[in-house]
């Protein structure tokens, strides 16, 4: 092979067995009559090869166990002979240790003690992709990118479970690669269950010829009530030859077929429910799948896809929720059955937080009946819809990593989540003003430091921030002010306006609602006196801003919504309001996705921009800061 050759090789040996076999076969006869790769001494190529077999725990698994004799000898031969290349593994060895104990410093333990992590890891994520991404999904992703990528320096694929055409679109597959790289993560091999469908049809052929499969056409609700009381199904004594003819009945989509599903024999009675006889194959001619069209006729299941796939990718360390645990024994039984290569299982706790559920189902029916604007709507725990309520990447990412892998299930409130965003957005978000359109109330400057005509000023957009910019501020003799303001005001009251100084008010309109009011400047009076400090805008010297104020409530009634809930019943009847405002003229410079504090009325994120379509306004969603919602 010529240098440029090798140096392609190795950047091409993080996969799995499958992928790296032809790059394996390369090197082995390159190596015939060489110690080296290239040269008669140590090369840089050398370094790099060997450092991509030894972190990749596929390759070196084959590697030591002599398949390739030459790799086998240039391998062991480098290792004995230049100890300075370990140095390299050692310190990131060394590094990976830093960052567990920071991150458990941080909040959450992180020393798992996950097995073999020396001979290499590969993690993976593994959503289906019937819906977009939510809360509880970027828990499980952040923690597989975390384990495979920052503790262990290791792998993260990102595999598509997609085994269900009647759920599954490339919408939402889509979705799922933007949304994990919105969050940062950069999955180094992108592959999908169905890659592996020849695959795992060949599987289960070898299962029923083992007699660890069988056919069964027995109705679902009675096959649910046979595991339930542990029944032993009455086709499960079927003889292996009825069996491969069944399934190959299934496989043409005949309706002797569609009356069939394939289930593992394991067992009938175990005390774990997962492990009575799951079914591994069903049919479904009807919908065609989105990549692989109407090729296939029947589908396998996640139980079986799950290990079959895991093991031959070659991931070291499967990280789910505490849902599957049950499942864990099962998953053990078709690696052991299967002679398969063994993947290490972790449970966490999947998060759950107040007057929120997850189920994509019951978030499908909120969408499909317009109860909201889509997946991406501020209200749905989507990851977009929590990105468009105004939580930013950096506060998504440290508040699930503080959770850690912990196995420990809570319920937990929205307070603590937003509050780690504010952290994150006061520091750096501009400070505008806003003053509500109804009821506002006209205010008229008067006193010798009233200004004769408009004029404006530069001031800081952040009091604490000098890097955030300046604005302009508009002072004249004519002023708006909300009239919740107006409403506290007495006669002969000093007051402060905000970024100018103080005023006394000398006249309040009678009525309600109050339509004006009249103040005489104070600029040298102590604006540490006053007890209300009031925002305004100027009608003079600038263009008012027309504004959205939106503001979202739960989606639901109830802290906890139970599985057999009925959702109709537990809708919030009233999640969204909206109130019109007018904004400083620095507001229409703000770009969709710009986050914001309106003085004395919250941050907001801009879902639409001043000049973005036809309606000459600013749309503001308003983000929660942990005291409220």
């Amino acid at each position: 092979m010529k240098a440029d050759e090798l140096v392609a090789v190795s950047t091409s040996l993080g996969g799995d067995f499958k992928s790296i076999e032809p790059h394996l076969n390369r090197l082995e006869k390159h190596l015939t009559l060489r110690t080296y790769l290239a040269g008669y001494t140590l090369s840089d190529i050398d370094t790099k090869i060997w450092l991509a077999i030894k972190s990749n725990r596929v390759a070196v698994s084959f590697v030591r166990k002599g398949s390739y004799a030459n790799l086998y000898r240039w391998f062991t031969y480098i290792e004995q002979v230049h100890p300075e290349i370990q140095a390299e593994v050692k310190a990131a060895d060394e590094a990976r240790k830093t960052k567990i104990q920071e991150a458990s410093r941080a909040g959450a333990s992180y020393n798992l003690a996950l097995q073999d992590t020396d001979k290499g890891v590969v993690t993976r994520f593994l959503p289906e992709p019937s819906g977009y991404l939510h809360i509880g999904h970027a828990k499980a992703a952040l923690l597989s990118d975390y384990f495979g990528h920052e503790a262990y320096n290791g792998t993260l694929r990102l595999r598509l479970d997609d085994t269900n055409p009647s759920k599954e679109k490339e919408e939402y597959q889509d979705a799922i690669v933007e949304d994990l790289a919105l969050m940062g993560i950069k999955p180094d091999v992108v592959t999908y269950t169905s890659d592996y469908f020849d695959h795992l049809y060949d599987t289960c052929l070898k299962l029923i010829k083992e007699g660890h499969a069988y056919a069964d056409d027995t109705d679902v609700d009675t096959m649910r009530e046979e595991r339930g009381k542990g029944i032993a199904s009455k086709r499960r004594d079927r003889t292996v030859e009825e069996n491969l003819r069944i399934f190959d009945e299934m496989k043409n989509g005949t309706e002797e077929g569609l009356k069939n599903c394939i289930r593992a024999k394991i067992s009938v009675d175990n005390p774990n429910k997962a492990m009575r006889d799951p079914v591994i194959y069903r049919c479904n001619p009807n919908d065609p799948h989105h990549r692989t069209g109407t090729k296939w006729k029947m589908y396998p299941t996640y139980d079986l896809a799950c290990p079959v796939v895991d093991s031959l990718e070659g991931v070291t360390h499967a990280l789910r929720s505490t849902e599957y645990t049950d499942r864990n024994p099962q998953f053990q039984w078709f690696l052991d059955t299967l002679k398969l290569r063994q993947v290490y299982m972790w449970d966490f706790a999947r998060m759950n937080f107040i007057r929120t559920f997850l189920s994509k189902r019951k978030l499908a029916k909120l969408v499909d009946t317009g109860r909201v604007w889509g997946w991406d709507d501020p209200r749905m725990p989507t990851i977009r819809g929590i990105r468009r309520r105004g939580m930013t990447i950096p506060a998504l990412r440290d508040f699930i990593l503080r959770q850690g892998p912990s196995r420990n299930v809570v319920n937990m409130d929205w307070a603590s989540f937003w509050a780690t965003n504010k952290k994150v957005i006061d520091p750096v978000a501009p400070r505008h003003t806003a003053v509500l359109k109804k009821d506002h109330v006209k205010v008229a400057i008067m006193g010798d430091e009233t200004p004769a005509e408009p004029r404006t000023e530069e001031k800081p957009l952040h009091p604490k921030n000098p890097k955030v910019g300046t604005k302009k501020v508009a002072f004249s003799k004519e002023l708006i002010i909300d009239q919740e303001d107006a409403k506290s005001f007495k006669d002969g009251e000093e007051i402060t306006l905000m970024q100018w100084g103080n005023a006394v008010v000398r006249a309040v309109a009678s009525g309600d609602p109050i339509t004006s009011i009249t103040c005489e400047l104070n600029l040298k009076g102590d604006v540490r006196s006053t007890d209300k400090k009031v925002t305004w805008l100027s009608t003079q010297g600038q263009k008012l801003i027309d504004a959205e104020l939106w503001d979202f409530d739960y989606l639901i009634t109830k802290d906890k919504l139970e599985e057999e809930d009925d959702l109709e019943k537990f809708l919030n009847p009233k999640t969204a309001t909206m109130e019109e405002a007018f904004c400083d003229e620095g507001v229409a410079k703000l770009k969709k996705d710009d986050i914001i504090q309106l003085e004395r009325k919250g941050y907001y994120r801009v879902d639409k921009g001043y000049d973005e379509g036809d309606e000459k306004k600013v749309v503001l969603f308003c983000i929660p800061t942990g005291k409220n919602k």
